[in-house]
């Protein structure tokens, strides 16, 4: 795909970030993240599972703390104070209503205008298959926008409805329509990638900081050719208009 990318909106305040695993923020858009939180705008992170079984040699149970803390330090860098966990397993996170549920829930807990999350495609660009942790979680996060708006589907006290979020965008996908310039926040982006320093020296017996910044080099340097030649982070963004919704005219982009 060479079309040049447009300007991710601007125009929000608020923006929750639904994952599966700690660290999928930080390969995909910790960049992005550190560049809104500059910016003022307040960014919170939803993990879907605590990544327990992401670390090679070490017991999910012993994992669990070891991962949340690594995230915390991690989102911090990217200026975000506020990271929540659910316990769905990882490696074994089912799409159906109770993802939907407790993505909706959050939803309406934090109102957010911009909905983050991870490539729900098959595939990452053609070249490697995806893993159902993400496919899952990235679908119902999109799907959880209109439940979450829905005041029939998941009712819960003190929860009401929330049909607020504007933008639903897509980090990593392989169908990239926007971009952040990222000029002034490429370094944040490596240093929150290097915060999962125990995950990092499991999966790689390069030097962590060369494979981190070698890889994000690659990643920035590919969505800037389409952006101007400025470091970015590309995103699949979808528009969310709820009349049109409710009418059965769903408006992408």
């Amino acid at each position: 795909m060479t079309d040049p990318l447009l300007e991710l909106p601007s125009d929000w305040q608020r923006a929750l970030a639904i994952v599966a695993h700690p660290d999928d923020v930080e390969y995909a858009a910790a960049a992005a993240v550190a560049t809104w939180t500059d910016q003022g705008k307040e960014v919170v992170y939803l993990m879907a599972s605590r990544g327990e079984c992401g670390i090679v040699g070490v017991d999910p149970e012993k994992a669990k703390p070891v991962r949340e803390a690594e995230q915390r330090a991690s989102a911090a860098v990217a200026g975000v104070t506020r990271v929540e966990f659910l316990d769905h397993p990882d490696g074994l996170i089912e799409y159906g209503p109770r993802l939907r549920r407790d993505f909706a829930h959050a939803i309406r807990r934090h109102r957010p205008d911009l909905l983050v999350t991870l490539n729900h495609h098959d595939h990452w660009r053609g070249v490697s298959w995806n893993t159902p942790d993400h496919r899952h979680v990235g679908r119902a996060a999109l799907d959880a926008v209109a439940d979450a708006a829905n005041e029939h589907l998941f009712p819960q006290e003190g929860l009401a409805p929330w049909e607020g979020v504007r933008w639903q965008a897509v980090a990593n996908s392989p169908y990239p329509t926007h971009a952040v310039d990222v000029t002034w926040a490429v370094e944040r982006g490596v240093r929150a990638v290097l915060a999962h320093e125990t995950y990092l020296r499991a999966l790689t017996d390069e030097d962590p900081e060369e494979y981190v910044r070698a890889f994000l080099g690659r990643n920035l340097a590919a969505a800037g050719a389409r952006f101007g030649g400025r470091p970015a982070v590309p995103f699949e963004v979808f528009h969310r208009d709820p009349y049109r919704e409710r009418a059965g005219q769903v408006h992408y982009r």
